[in-house]
């Protein structure tokens, strides 16, 4: 990659250094971005600083939105009394593509990891606090995954809520889930079959 031009090298360098997209591949979208018509290509730049710009958090769930209360914790059909717990946004896109429940959100932001450096600090915990402060939760599902930090998060969890909202049942996703894997990655029916058969912690 050395032998590219400069301004090419430095946008196959930014691509590159995006989750999932390789010297390789972020050669091949930077070759095809220079195909492209000047108007199409500068669309594109717009479109990514429009997504920051245009984008914020729910305040009440954590997930992106284009306003505060996000479509869902603003619809009035859905469930107040249950809330589901999902590590990350893209966990909750997936939970909403099984279209079976109507329980409202709360993203995390993360999953606790100590090996990272990732404590309760850099998690969405107090907003958690604060939504099951409000007395209209009885039921919180963990939707965090099978992995290791998923495991340790629902624990830390589990026991806050013990210790401090009594009253609320703690219910996780249950079977399908293989240990391992993460939420946002399992297909609908194997989402469908944790959801519908999850087990008190």
């Amino acid at each position: 990659m050395q032998n590219l031009p400069a301004p090419l090298r430095e946008v196959v360098d930014q691509l590159s250094s995006l989750p999932g997209i390789g010297p390789k591949s972020a050669l091949r979208i930077a070759l095809t971005l220079l195909k492209m018509p000047r108007e199409r290509a500068g669309g594109v730049g717009q479109s990514i600083i429009d997504l920051r710009e245009r984008l914020c958090l729910c305040e009440d769930c954590a997930c992106l939105a284009e306003s505060s209360p996000c479509a869902i914790c603003s619809d009035p059909s859905r469930d107040t009394d249950q809330l589901c717990l999902v590590p990350e946004w893209d966990a909750l896109l997936a939970m909403e593509e099984m279209g079976i429940y109507r329980g409202k959100y709360l993203v995390l932001g993360g999953l606790l990891s100590p090996l990272d450096g990732v404590d309760p600090g850099h998690l969405e915990i107090e907003r958690l606090r604060r939504r099951l402060s409000s007395g209209e939760i009885s039921e919180m599902i963990l939707a965090l995954g099978a992995t290791l930090d998923a495991e340790a998060t629902a624990s830390y969890i589990k026991n806050m809520v013990a210790n401090e909202f009594s009253e609320v049942s703690v219910s996780r996703l249950a079977q399908g889930i293989p240990i391992g894997a993460e939420v946002k990655f399992m297909d609908k029916e194997t989402l469908k079959q944790s959801l519908v058969h999850r087990q008190k912690v």
